[in-house]
């Protein structure tokens, strides 16, 4: 099977190859893609060196499906094209995530929803993902009606510049920033633009993509987006209010047992998700599992997940294995 990676050369599209790699996806040819600013850059998967071609050379190599992550104008211009051309895109910008007439996916909750018609697939908010994987076994069991959700989000979200900026700062070197404010021994409460509602648009992002990949419009989700000064992971306290009343225990074991899901609880020996702990994986964490004592039917958890990893390069794979598995790719 060929696959091409757009955005091969960026930080999302490296995690993709090494994904790619490390779950022996069935990779016949690699077509690594990019601008042609990056055209002719080499790069390596499994131990063997491909050349980066460019959208429309890569069109005409006939992939069978193509893993983007190279921005959202990109997406726009170019995943329609590769659509046409009968290749499946699973993108992993913000570009076709709310369209009406594409899928939003997250494999465990909602791939039963792709047919062999999906050729452009979007890939959700790497923040979003996370809290969905948690909430998807908590909601089908319990109903949430309330999200409130705070997100302490990792530099690398921001790109190879955010990584370099909080480095450079820590070393006391001057270089190009990425924020508007230094990053290090600091948090900034802003990612991405803002809205005229006085919320950015990753947190619109959070609000919009629950609903959407839960496939229910009635849950009320309100986020605040943080940046902070760490690399290898997102994490989010998530305040949850449901219909129906739930055990504690039986929370615990619900979510000890879900695909994708990993419990991190045991606060009498200081275990609880984070960052460092989630680097480099493919699970989400949870942890820090309590009633909110302030209203009934109500639970506070914590989250962590590798941002770069189930929160994008990941989850695009696993959707293609999904494809694979079904039959709906050749």
């Amino acid at each position: 099977m060929k696959v091409a990676v757009v955005g091969a050369t960026g930080l999302v599209g490296g995690q993709m190859l090494k994904v790619l790699e490390e779950r022996d996806f069935p990779v016949s040819e690699l077509i690594p893609v990019a601008s042609a600013r990056s055209a002719g850059k080499k790069v390596v998967f499994k131990g063997k060196e491909y050349t980066v071609v460019t959208p429309d050379e890569a069109i005409k190599l006939k992939p069978s499906i193509a893993l983007f992550s190279a921005g959202g104008g990109t997406s726009l211009e170019w995943a329609p094209q590769f659509a046409e051309a009968g290749i499946t895109v699973i993108d992993n910008s913000s570009a076709w995530r709310m369209d009406p007439n594409k899928k939003l996916i997250v494999p465990e909750i909602n791939a039963d929803a792709l047919t062999s018609e999906d050729k452009i697939i979007a890939n959700p908010n790497c923040s979003t993902i996370q809290m969905v994987v948690a909430l998807n076994p908590l909601h089908k069991k319990y109903k949430a009606k309330r999200i409130v959700v705070s997100t302490y989000q990792s530099v690398t979200g921001t790109g190879k510049k955010a990584v370099d900026q909080l480095m450079n700062e820590r070393e006391g070197k001057e270089g190009a920033m990425a924020y508007n404010y230094r990053i290090d021994l600091n948090v900034i409460p802003h990612i991405d633009v803002f809205l005229d509602n006085g919320y950015t648009k990753e947190e619109m992002k959070m609000v919009n993509e629950t609903k959407k990949i839960l496939r229910d419009d009635s849950i009320k989700v309100t986020a605040t987006a943080v940046r902070i000064p760490v690399m290898g992971g997102h994490s989010e306290a998530v305040n949850i209010e449901f219909e129906n009343e739930f055990d504690l225990e039986e929370v615990k074991k619900l979510l000890g047992s879900s695909p994708g899901l990993v419990l991190v609880d045991d606060v009498a020996h200081n275990k609880y998700p984070m960052p460092m702990d989630a680097h480099n994986t493919d699970d989400v964490l949870v942890g820090r599992i309590r009633r909110d004592e302030t209203q009934e039917k109500t639970l506070n958890i914590w989250v962590v997940a590798d941002n770069l990893r189930k929160g994008a390069a990941t989850n695009a794979v696993q959707i293609a294995e999904y494809l694979l598995k079904k039959g709906l790719i050749a």
